[in-house]
């Protein structure tokens, strides 16, 4: 089984010697501590918490989930240390046992979704909530469920069925596909079982929902994109000196490995990467406390530190003001755009881990993605600041330093021309092959959602239904 971290394809081994290089003459001193933990134990966790969203949330079959959902945080080799698992439909959990003799469970916590409790506990350490969707009127997107596809002339029909053929060939595991142009729905398709409505995992799609909530809040005039990060225990050393714009383009410098760093190590431990997501710690906590590996803004890097601290400063802000923080989302953006499926999921703390637990269905993803190609505005109303999406769709300094034109503000670019559509175009991108599209040039949001048991085929696929597509729909 091929693994997928959730990004871009790996790097030439001269571009991993240049990085690596170049990174060690930067290096501030210092040395990775694993994180505590069996890992057997931490893959029960993630393994729990997968099976747990994907059954409860998007309503999947439990021996479904069980082969082909949740690779990241549950790898499928390691599927051999599952000695069984139990559903409970009445209070929403998964036991699995393992074969070291632990138990972990997970459970559906009302809007917060799914958590693996801690091990030795039966609690959480936050009381969780129930937030419902509130929705405001659309009136300039064509969204209806049983409209027409109101295509333009220039469309070729033809080649949109084609690309939709190629890209639910059933190897590629595809569960949903939406496009529109120009704000409209012009192509959309489902898998067995789902529906427009379905939540589905979308993993790392959600760094790009942070850098939207982070920008939301710079709109509004609570934070700068070039300010010092305000994070508490940074302002007596060097990470005072770390900025919002530093976190935002994966160049704080924190220590914390990675495995899509060019010079991961497996065999040195596990990941922090992962960590975060189950080790049932509080995650905000431990990004924080992370040392200082290089000077900010001098190496990119794909680390889950950084959106956790974006997220992290999203709740100082919101909680600040007496706002309810788990109710932010969905009031101060979703209802605002009709968007009515995200559950995004936290840790046992109550802090959003939405660097990648998140689910949402493949219409409100396009939604997002219009968003964007909207220049921040929807309805009239702008949500983010101007320049905001020219900013998330430049590369970052410091992947360019490393010779990388592939990462922006939490979005990934096509800078390398890895996709079959132009090279400005930029993306939300998330393991198992999760995309939501931009494609300015030709006013095309394209949203992807599969299961992981698809990849890697479902990268092949997509790549062939995106040719198509750039073929059916003309430059703007």
């Amino acid at each position: 089984m091929a693994k997928d971290t959730g990004g871009q394809a790996t790097t030439a081994s001269t571009d991993i010697t240049f990085m690596t290089n170049r990174a060690e003459s930067l290096d501030l001193g210092g040395s990775f501590e694993p994180p505590p933990g069996d890992p057997v134990d931490l893959f029960g966790s993630g393994f729990a918490k997968t099976m747990a969203s994907n059954i409860f949330i998007s309503h999947l079959d439990p021996d479904f989930c069980a082969e082909n959902t949740g690779y990241f945080t549950a790898p499928y080799e390691d599927r051999k240390y599952v000695a069984g698992y139990e559903v409970n439909h009445s209070d929403q959990s998964i036991r699995v046992s393992l074969t070291n003799g632990v138990t972990r469970t997970a459970r559906i916590f009302k809007s917060q979704g799914a958590i693996t409790l801690p091990p030795g506990s039966d609690s959480i350490q936050f009381v969780p909530s129930t937030v419902e969707a509130d929705l405001s009127p659309q009136t300039d997107c064509n969204w209806e469920v049983d409209s027409a596809f109101d295509l333009s002339p220039s469309i070729d029909l033809n080649k949109l069925e084609e690309m939709q053929n190629i890209a639910f060939n059933p190897v590629a595991m595809t569960a949903a596909m939406v496009v529109t142009h120009k704000g409209k729905v012009i192509s959309e398709q489902y898998g067995p079982g789902i529906d427009l409505n379905t939540p589905l995992e979308s993993w790392s799609m959600g760094k790009s929902l942070t850098a939207t909530l982070l920008g939301m809040l710079i709109q509004e005039g609570h934070y700068q994109l070039d300010q010092p990060a305000p994070v508490p225990g940074w302002q007596d050393d060097n990470r005072r000196e770390i900025t919002i714009r530093n976190i935002l383009n994966m160049s704080s410098g924190l220590r914390f490995r990675a495995m899509q760093d060019p010079d991961y190590d497996a065999s040195l431990g596990y990941p922090d990467h992962l960590y975060v997501y189950t080790g049932g710690i509080n995650a905000f906590d431990f990004a924080a406390n992370c040392s200082q590996q290089w000077s900010p803004g001098k190496v990119g890097r794909y680390r889950n530190c950084d959106p956790l601290l974006a997220n992290y400063l999203v709740r100082l802000s919101v909680e600040e003001r007496g706002i309810n923080y788990h109710a932010y989302p969905q009031r101060a953006l979703f209802d605002k755009m009709g968007i009515s499926s995200f559950t995004l999921e936290t840790d046992p703390h109550g802090n959003f881990l939405t660097q990648g637990y998140e689910f949402g269905s493949a219409r409100d993803w396009a939604k997002l993605g219009n968003l964007y190609l909207n220049d921040g505005l929807w309805n009239g109303e702008r949500i983010l600041p101007e320049g905001w999406t020219e900013f998330v769709s430049t590369l970052a300094p410091a992947w360019k330093e490393d010779k990388r034109p592939i990462y922006g503000g939490f979005f990934w670019l096509n800078g390398d021309g890895a996709m079959p559509i132009p090279t400005e175009a930029y993306f939300m991108a998330g393991a198992g092959n999760q995309k939501t599209i931009i494609i300015p040039s030709h006013d095309l949001v394209v949203a992807r959602l599969g299961h992981y048991g698809g990849f890697p085929q479902s990268n092949i696929h997509l790549n062939k239904a995106l040719s198509k597509l750039m073929e059916a729909v003309p430059h703007s």
